[in-house]
């Protein structure tokens, strides 16, 4: 094989496709799931959606002029890639029910060997990840997790076969997840208790159904659909400079909270859902139903922290309150890209163990050390402001120009030197120095324990494409058979 791609989301199809653009057909696609569709697959809880436009969150090479509504839901994004994979011709190249369990190197024969969970190898000249970091939940270690005995399982493992109709029912958590699923559920149950450690920002979401003239411009006008997309892009991107310094993001947070005020009239609620950071250091969150929801009577927020799980309910500020079942909305673990795969390079040396403590790589694509391997969405390149599909096809143009680069000069791989790695670390590590993200009084999922954010890029994003547009010689060492 010459190249396989992991995953078969928004970054395997884009890789895919550009392959297949690009003439080659020596690849493959393993897919842990039955189907396409990356997160938008895993998650499927009531109201998963997108926080960013329809139209920006989609490829540029597959415009999509039927989009339902402002923000997709989760189903909608879905069979927006199941229609990529039909019309690109992808589908044939994916293997489903495929998990990658092992990465090892053959320094002799410079070649990846691919072990899957059900006992299959492969040998191919590149791999690329597409996995992403959404797709291994967080659990905390609550004690007695274990004793509780209703139903209980994590937002990306929504348990469709329980009915939440006059339950009691707990939500551990308030990021986003939490924000679209109360306002799904809160009239179903019977009581709602909603733990929550840190309040987010929450911003109006400018939502709407598209019109049907809207659908028939985009469709028989491109060029229409492509003004409205850059237009979107161009708004999203301006947002950076309320992340670039905490004081930027003053009139932001003046719109939050009169956004918390109209929709809260209790003050003591009100306080209670008041951040007491600065807007962006953690996830800006989006929503006009989720504080209605909050104010329903039945409906309790809980900031006592949660001492334990009894048999049949949880306990904070000691007390047991009775609950049915437990959802946990704690989010994913975004800097363990590698946790479910054990990668092994040059020399024996483990990616898993130089990425324990905070992940790192150059331009967010590749590690010294382990040539020929690829991510999307790798470290430093999360976004705070605008769509990550944009940051996945600068990344797939540039895997492609390095794999030509390759070819050209007739290496069997290409390593990228340490030097340039830790050049763009450092670069990346000074722009986010001045960022919300680093001085907004807060810990959030973006950082490790010892205040590191290897998960975001710190800038506009077409200067992160214009990093990719080339390939730097330079930063790398070919390596010949």
């Amino acid at each position: 094989i010459g190249v396989l791609i992991i995953g078969a989301g928004f970054s395997g199809l884009g890789m895919a496709r550009a392959l297949l653009k690009a003439g080659r057909r020596d690849f493959v696609v393993l897919e842990k799931g039955p189907d396409v569709g990356g997160t938008w697959r895993e998650n499927s809880y009531p109201g998963a959606a997108c926080d960013v436009p329809s139209h920006l969150y989609s490829f540029s090479f597959a415009p999509n002029s039927g989009w339902s509504r402002m923000y997709a839901q989760g189903p909608e994004i879905q069979s927006y890639l199941k229609r990529v994979a039909e019309a690109e011709n992808i589908r044939p190249f994916c293997r489903f029910g495929e998990t990658v369990a092992t990465l090892t190197w053959c320094e002799q024969r410079a070649l990846w060997q691919v072990g899957t969970a059900n006992g299959q190898s492969y040998l191919a000249n590149a791999v690329v990840s597409g996995m992403g970091g959404l797709h291994i939940p967080a659990i905390p270690a609550f004690e007695g997790i274990e004793q509780f005995e209703g139903p209980l399982f994590h937002t990306a493992r929504w348990r469709h076969d329980v009915d939440l109709t006059g339950k009691r029912v707990a939500i551990i958590g308030t990021g986003a997840s939490a924000i679209q699923i109360v306002p799904e559920i809160v009239g179903k149950v019977a009581a709602l208790d909603l733990y929550q450690r840190t309040p987010p920002w929450i911003l109006p979401k400018h939502d709407r159904t598209m019109t049907p003239l809207e659908k028939a411009a985009f469709a028989a006008l491109p060029p229409v659909q492509g003004v409205y997309r850059a237009a979107i892009y161009w708004l999203n991107e301006l947002r950076f400079m309320g992340f670039a310094k905490p004081k930027h993001m003053q009139a932001a947070m003046k719109l939050a909270l009169g956004h918390l005020e109209r929709q809260v009239p209790d003050p003591v609620l009100r306080a209670t859902l008041t951040p007491d950071y600065i807007m962006g250091c953690k996830r800006v969150l989006i929503s006009n139903d989720y504080f209605p929801a909050l104010c329903q009577p039945h409906v309790s927020v809980i900031t006592d922290p949660l001492e334990r799980f009894a048999a049949t309910g949880v306990r904070s500020g000691g007390q047991v309150r009775p609950t049915d079942v437990v959802i946990l909305a704690t989010g994913f673990k975004p800097m363990d890209l590698v946790a479910s795969v054990q990668v092994q390079g040059r020399d024996k040396r483990s990616l898993n163990e130089e990425w324990a403590s905070a992940p790192s790589a150059y331009l967010g694509i590749m590690a010294s050390g382990f040539p020929n391997l690829f991510f999307c969405m790798g470290p430093h390149t999360g976004l705070g402001h605008n769509s990550m599909i944009y940051m996945i096809e600068s990344q797939v143009s540039f895997i492609l120009k390095a794999l030509q680069h390759a070819e050209r000069t007739g290496a069997r791989a290409l390593d990228v030197q340490p030097a340039a790695q830790m050049a763009f670390d450092r670069s990346v590590a000074e722009r986010l120095k001045p960022t919300v993200w680093a001085q907004g009084g807060c810990h959030s999922w973006y950082m490790t324990a010892d205040g590191r954010i290897p998960t975001l890029w710190p800038d506009f994003t077409f200067r992160y494409r214009r990093l990719t547009q080339r390939l730097d010689a330079g930063a790398f060492e070919l390596m010949f058979a």
